[in-house]
Parts: structure tokens; C-alpha cells; sequence
């Protein structure tokens, strides 16, 4: 038997216990409060998805971009190397000991050559400088500087053309306004937020002025493209001089005896060769280059593969020239240890906003893309800094850092999936009082539902997302309270529990309205979801929260609203029924419950209900069990539902499959605790004996449970001549009814999970057929009854004493233990078996 998952997949792992039923019997939700619960059967901290199926492992897209760091690298190497080499040769050799016997050409073709390439091995030292500057910031990822430059041109000389012919500014304003709208999504997104950015306090790399007035030429982020062709141009001049001198052949006679100049000649085609092969290497590394970057476009291809959007091209370029200039500044194999999820989880621990941002989508990317998802959520979970880090951005509030928090935000509700990481996320010093800043709203209690929508408008268009961070907020708490340690946390965080029940209040208009935006429902779902969580927590940690839940003043009203218009949302409906029955736990969350107006009309109204459609039929369901569980041992619930005139009706849901159950169980709560004053208005219920009689001599289960503990409080409306005329115009011996009894005794030697009062019910139906019936003793001394009851008392145990269960803990005892019936029943079974019978 499987519970239905909620949405946000609640309970992912259910095991029932295998119940054989009829063939036309309807399946009862398995695990209710009238039976205890195993861990395999209610909710504990490893449901849900704490245990991820072991997927087969998934290349890393970026290790092309650290093997092509590696590669450039070892060109890039050999290239100094060999100018090195060629600068020592020049120096020492050439200029050093034959300076004054080098012919002038030698001489100044060396010098030029030294110098061109003295400029080339600066500009490459500090390329990679600039580079990296100018993937520090995301504002204008996309754009280049040179299309910067002539777009700013252009826009310069259309303002002085409009101001001249402004006949033909429209029309220049209508072309400019269809450009802007080819634009793409995301380079809006990123202008947007270079305008919102408010000025600091410090220097933004990418934008400093390198010399005064030197306007856009100078500004960082178009020094890498000016290095970039320096030292482009100085090795094609050092190819073209060099093969000058190579194919010229011509470095000055040497006459015979002068021994300064007799190696002259093998010392310059050295040095010529060095440069022109460090020129070479240099240029078959850019070649490559620009082969896989510009014509095979691989940062593109891996950024796609990574799933990362237009705007995360900026974060894979920063990637790529931080593994660059690990392997130029190191070993050329220390680049080829990075990967993207240690990237960013290092840029979202920097002080950079725009560094933070780039990490931040780096991490929600890889969390929600399912290919890489469960390792990026493993190493982050085993990541405690990242997850402390993770923690402290939910409290940010600054407008200027909604992105970064709303990724933040969508990162630990990944994290809070699994148990381990739940814990962990719980574990961090104020979690739940950052996890509780997400639930702020902009409004107050007594706002109207039309108002709450228009804001709603605002919030998420025009200012800050409040409604987007709330429902992320309920999300995390939702997958946080599957584990017991952390729904206690969540009810001792203050005022957490007050926000999350403020969320339950839809009136009827989000109710009734079809218009209605799926998030507004969603908002209420979970926030019902959270709070039935914690209402359903086992222990001392479930009955302190119960008590503090039932104690605010709207949890109750906010579900009655939902019971009275939600008829078109039966998923919110039960699971604000499901709360009532968890609350109900507590006698004075009862007595809160019953004394709420229209609370038990609704119940009442949902449970008879017809025409209800196939799968929404399990809300009259739950519903029968909240009304089960509301008149339990409470007499005021009992005569409130009394006075509703509902007795007949329930006497008919006896005879409905769907019902039968649980109006078995508030009839025979009512006949037991409404007290004597309630005999006439109950005495009607004798009516339903042939129907409950039927359901004891062929069901099976919860049924035959159910209706032998009605028989056995409901028949004593009966005098024993009345029992025998029902009994006959029924049609049933009540021999027949004792051999059944005693035959559910000898089926149940030991105590039933499923029908834990299944023995107890017989025993007291037993005592009553007993009572006022001699000729019903011998029946059942015929049958054995004596030795089942001397069974009953070896095997009795803790699971027959209580009347309810929260998860494995009994609560409400019996106020008669089962050792006490069987000793009336074998008091009354000897005491008259020597008397003529009746």
C-alpha cells in the first residue's frame, strides 16, 4: 500500500506492510494515528532523498579547457626558454665579447632584436594580468571594448547629427530602439545591474583610469588586447629579421689571423636561430590559439556543455585564465587540478560582489543541472566553509545583492534534499534565523488579498522578489523538517513558527479563483506541509510543538477558511486536516479545535461529501479520521457534533465502502464518551446492528477492528430482549457471532500492528454478550473461549494499552488494562458456567 507523495516528493521511501483485502474493498490510508508506526512506515530523518542512487560519472567538461591551459602552457614555456636562452647568448656572447668586432648591420639588427623581444616578454608577463582584471567583473560580459569603443563613437556622432538635423532623429531613434531589442536577455540583465550598482568606496579593476583623461583608451580592461598585438607584431619582426639575416648569409669577412673574429660568424647564426625559433614557438601558440578559441570556439563549446547561459561565458573565461596562469606561474600541471565547482565555491567565499555573483551561478547551475548535480551537491556538503558561506548570504538584504542571495537561497534548498547536508545546514550557528529572514514579507496581518496580489506585482517586477525568497524559504524548511533534530531547532527558532503559519491564510479568493498564480498556492502548500511536519513529530520535541502550534491564534481559523472554499484545492485541504488530527494529539489543542466555530461542520460537510472524483476521494478520508480524533475522549466535541444531527447520516456511511471505517470509529467514540445525557439521541444507533454484525462475520482488518469495538459500546443501547429480536430479524445466531469472536482470539495469538486493539475489542464484546445471556457462557466455554483468554494474558504487551500512537510512542492509555477483561471475562465464565442456562 503506498501513500500518495506530495509535490515536492515528501515521503520519496514508503514500505507498507502487505494487507490482503477483497476485490472490491477501498484501500484506507495505511498509516494513521489509531495504529503506531514503524520507521519504515511513518516519517523520519532518512526519508526523502538522503540516499541518491549511484549514477554512472560524468566528464568534467572544463578539464578541456585545463588540458588546453597545459598545452599553451608548455609552448608558452618552451618559447621563454628559448628567448631566455637567446638573451644569454646575445649578452654574453655576441654583444659581451664581440661588441667592438660586430659589423654596425649585426650590431643594431641584435640590439632591435633584444629589445623587440625584451617588450614582447614583458607584454606576455602582464597579459594574463589584465586578462584576469578583466574577467573580475560581470558588467559587460559579451561586449568587447573595441565594439564599446565604437558603439560610444557612434552614439557621440548620431547626438551631434540630431541636435543638427532633428527632422531625422526619429527615425535614427526608431532604428536605435529595434537594436536594442535584438539584444540578448541576458546583456540586459547585466546592464541593468551595472546601473543599479551604487558607487563604492574602492576602485572597480575593470574600470580604472589608467592616466588622466585618457577616457575609454586607458581603462584596464583594453590593456590585455594592447599587449596582445605588441606581442603579436614583435615576434613577426623578430621572424622578419632574423630570416634577413639568415638568408643573407652576410655577417663580414674575417681576414686570416685575426682570431677575435674567427667564431663570429657561428656565434651570430646561433643567436639568429634562437630568435627565429622562440618567434616560431610563440607564434604556433597563438596559431593554436586562436585555432581552438576563435575557429573551433572551445570556451564557448564548454560553457555550453557546463549549461552556464550567455552570461556564463564571462565565468568560463575566468576559469580558463586562472588554470592558465597556474600552469605559467608554476608547474605546468597545477592548472590541471582545478575544477569549476572548487572555482566557484572559492569566488563566492571573495569580497568581490561581482565574484560572488559569478560563484553563486556557478553552484546553482551545476546543483539543479542533473548530469552534475550530485557530485557538485556532494563536495559542497562535505565543504563546511561553503555551506557557512551559503547560510550567511540568506540574511543579506541589500537590494544590490538580491541575485547572489536568490542563488544562495536556491543552492541550499539542493543541499537540504539530503540528510547528511540537512544537517549539516542546520548545524551552522543561526541557520534557522537565516533561513527565517527569508521568509519577510512587505506587508502587514490585516492586508487584503487584493492588496497582497498588487504587491505581489511589485515585489517581484519593479523592487525586491519578497514572494520568490518566501517560497525558497518554506522550501528549505520543508526539507529540513524530515529530520526530527531539526523540526525542534526550527519550533525553539523565534518567531519561525509564527511566519510559517502567516503563510497558510489563503481566503477565497486564492481559493475559488482559477486565475490564482500557481505560486500563491504553492506558498500555502508548503507552509501546511511544514506544519504538519512538526505536529506529526514523535517524542517530547511533537508535544511541545503541538502545544506552541495550537497556541497561536490563526493556525486553526487559517485552516478552516481552507476547509470552507478550498473544494477546488483538495490537496490543501487535506493536509489542513491531516494538521487538525496531529494536533488533536494534545487534550487542549482538542477542546482549541471543537471550540473554533465551523471547524467540525466543515469536517462533517467534507466527509459526507458526494460526486468527489476517484483521486480526491482520500480527503473524506482523512477527514473521517480528524473527526475520529476530535471527539476521543473529548465529551464537548462529542455533543458539538451530536447537535449537528449527524447520526443518521453516519449510520448510512456505515453501508459506504469508502467511509465505513472511519464512521465506525466516531460512532463508537461517540457512544463512549458523550456521556449518559446522550442515551436518546445515541439510542438510534442500535439500528446499524445487522450492518455491523455483517461487517464482524465476513471482514477482515481494520474493519472487523473497527466494527467489533462499535458493537461492543453500541450494543449496550440494547436491553437483552432486544438484542435477541435484532439478532433474529437480522438473521444471525448469536452463537455464530461468539464462534467468530473466539475465533479472532485464536487468529491474533499475539498483538497486531495493523488491529492493535483487535484482541481488546473482542474481549469486551465477549464480556457484554456474557452480561445478561447465560445460555452465551456455555456457548463460549463450548468454544474454548477460556483457554484464548489464558493466551491472551501471556502474550499481552504495551502496544494493547493505548488508544492512539505517535509513530512508535503509545499515547492516551487505557483507563482498563486488557488484563482486567480477561479476568471479568473468566470471572463471568466460571462463576455461571454451573448454572442452568438462560
Amino acid at each position: 500500500m503506498t501513500v500518495k507523495n506530495s509535490a515536492e516528493g515528501q515521503r520519496s521511501v514508503h514500505l507498507d506492510i502487505p494487507q490482503f483485502q477483497k476485490k472490491n474493498e477501498i484501500i484506507i490510508s495505511p498509516t494513521t494515528i489509531f495504529e503506531p508506526q514503524t520507521n519504515a512506515d511513518g516519517r523520519d530523518g532518512s526519508s526523502g532523498n538522503s540516499v541518491s542512487p549511484t549514477s554512472p560519472a560524468v566528464p568534467a567538461p572544463e578539464k578541456k579547457l585545463t588540458l588546453f591551459a597545459l598545452r599553451l602552457a608548455i609552448l608558452e614555456k618552451a618559447a621563454t626558454g628559448l628567448g631566455a636562452l637567446g638573451f644569454i647568448w646575445a649578452t654574453v656572447v655576441l654583444l659581451g665579447g664581440f661588441a667592438i668586432t660586430l659589423e654596425n648591420t649585426d650590431f643594431w639588427f641584435i640590439t632591435i632584436i633584444l629589445l623587440i623581444e625584451g617588450a614582447r616578454i614583458f607584454s606576455r608577463s602582464h597579459e594574463l594580468e589584465w586578462q584576469h582584471q578583466c574577467t573580475q567583473s560581470i558588467a559587460d560580459v559579451g561586449i568587447s571594448s573595441f565594439r564599446k569603443l565604437i558603439l560610444s563613437s557612434r552614439a557621440l556622432v548620431e547626438s551631434l547629427k540630431d541636435i543638427l538635423s532633428p527632422v531625422s532623429s526619429g527615425t535614427r531613434k526608431q532604428s536605435q530602439h529595434s537594436r536594442e531589442i535584438s539584444e540578448t536577455t541576458d546583456a540586459k540583465d547585466v546592464r541593468e545591474q551595472k546601473l543599479q550598482r551604487k558607487p563604492t568606496r574602492i576602485w572597480t579593476s575593470s574600470e580604472v583610469p589608467i592616466l588622466p583623461y585618457g577616457g575609454w583608451f586607458f581603462i584596464s580592461r583594453n590593456i590585455s588586447k594592447i599587449l596582445y598585438w605588441l606581442q603579436l607584431l614583435s615576434a613577426i619582426a623578430c621572424v622578419v629579421l632574423t630570416l634577413m639575416k639568415l638568408i643573407e648569409h652576410n655577417y663580414g669577412e674575417v681576414a686570416k689571423g685575426d682570431t677575435d673574429k674567427r667564431n663570429r660568424k657561428a656565434a651570430l647564426i646561433i643567436f639568429y636561430a634562437l630568435a627565429l625559433a622562440e618567434a616560431l614557438v610563440f607564434l604556433m601558440e597563438k596559431l593554436y590559439w586562436e585555432w581552438k578559441v576563435v575557429i573551433r570556439k572551445l570556451l564557448e563549446g564548454v560553457n555550453n556543455e557546463c549549461d552556464l547561459g550567455a552570461s556564463g561565458m564571462i565565468s568560463t573565461r575566468r576559469f580558463f585564465y586562472d588554470s592558465y596562469s597556474r600552469c605559467i606561474n608554476g608547474s605546468i600541471f597545477d592548472g590541471l587540478g582545478m575544477d569549476m565547482v572548487t572555482f566557484a565555491m572559492d569566488l563566492l567565499s571573495s569580497n568581490s560582489p561581482d565574484e560572488q555573483l559569478i560563484g553563486a551561478r556557478i553552484l546553482h547551475r551545476f546543483s539543479t543541472t542533473e548530469r552534475f548535480s550530485d557530485d557538485t551537491l556532494q563536495k559542497m556538503g562535505t565543504t563546511l566553509p561553503v555551506i557557512d558561506r551559503l547560510v550567511e548570504i540568506l540574511n543579506w538584504k541589500d537590494p544590490q545583492e538580491e541575485k547572489i542571495r536568490l542563488s544562495a537561497a536556491e543552492i541550499v534548498s539542493k543541499l537540504a534534499g539530503r540528510k547528511q547536508n540537512s544537517l549539516r545546514v542546520a548545524g551552522v550557528p543561526g541557520a534557522m534565523e537565516s533561513i527565517s529572514s527569508l521568509l519577510q514579507t512587505n506587508r502587514s496581518p490585516s492586508s487584503t488579498a487584493d492588496e497582497i496580489g498588487e504587491k505581489k506585482i511589485i515585489f517581484d517586477h519593479e523592487a525586491y522578489g519578497y514572494w520568490t525568497f518566501n517560497s525558497l524559504g518554506l522550501l528549505i524548511l520543508k526539507k529540513l523538517a524530515r529530520d526530527h533534530d531539526n523540526c525542534g531547532k526550527i519550533g525553539n527558532t523565534r518567531g519561525l513558527l509564527s511566519k510559517i503559519i502567516d503563510f497558510t491564510h489563503a481566503d477565497e479568493r486564492i481559493l475559488k479563483d482559477s486565475t490564482v498564480t500557481t505560486s500563491q498556492v504553492l506558498t500555502v502548500k508548503r507552509s501546511l506541509q511544514i506544519i504538519k511536519m512538526l505536529a506529526s513529530t514523535m517524542g517530547t520535541t511533537g508535544k511541545n510543538l503541538r502545544r506552541e502550534i495550537s497556541e497561536i491564534v490563526f493556525t486553526i481559523s487559517n485552516i478552516r477558511e481552507i476547509l470552507r472554499y478550498g473544494e477546488k484545492k483538495p490537496e490543501l485541504q487535506k493536509l489542513g486536516i491531516e494538521i487538525l488530527t496531529s494536533l488533536a494529539q494534545d487534550d487542549d489543542a482538542t477542546e482549541r479545535i471543537g471550540g473554533t466555530g465551523g471547524v467540525l461542520k466543515e469536517l462533517l460537510k467534507i466527509f459526507f461529501q458526494e460526486g468527489v472524483p476517484e483521486d480526491q476521494r482520500d480527503v473524506r478520508i482523512v477527514a473521517g479520521e480528524a473527526l475520529a480524533m476530535l471527539a476521543f475522549e473529548s465529551k464537548s466535541n462529542c455533543h458539538c457534533i451530536l447537535k449537528l444531527n449527524v447520526v443518521e447520516r453516519l449510520l448510512e456511511a456505515l453501508e459506504t465502502e469508502l467511509l465505513r471505517v472511519n464512521a465506525g470509529r466516531i460512532l463508537r467514540n461517540l457512544c463512549t464518551y458523550s456521556g449518559p445525557e446522550s442515551f436518546n439521541q445515541l439510542k438510534g444507533v442500535t439500528a446499524a446492528a445487522p450492518v455491523v454484525l455483517k461487517a464482524i462475520l465476513s471482514g477482515e482488518g481494520k474493519l472487523q477492528e473497527v466494527m467489533v469495538g462499535l458493537a461492543a459500546h453500541a450494543f449496550k443501547f440494547m436491553t437483552a430482549e432486544e438484542s435477541t429480536a435484532i439478532f433474529e430479524s437480522a438473521g444471525f445466531k448469536e452463537a455464530k457471532l461468539a464462534c467468530t469472536l473466539v475465533d479472532i482470539l485464536r487468529r491474533h495469538r499475539s498483538p497486531s500492528i495493523k488491529v492493535p486493539r483487535m484482541r481488546r475489542f473482542a474481549i469486551e464484546l465477549a464480556i457484554w454478550m456474557m452480561r445478561d445471556k447465560l445460555r452465551n457462557v456455555q456457548i463460549f466455554r463450548d468454544l474454548g473461549l477460556e483457554e484464548e483468554l489464558e493466551g491472551v494474558l501471556d502474550t499481552t504487551s504495551e502496544l494493547e494499552s493505548f488508544n492512539i500512537f505517535s509513530g512508535t510512542i503509545g499515547l492516551s492509555r487505557h483507563s482498563t488494562t486488557i488484563h482486567s477483561l480477561v479476568e471479568t471475562a473468566l470471572m463471568l465464565l466460571k462463576n455461571r458456567f454451573d448454572q442452568p442456562a438462560g
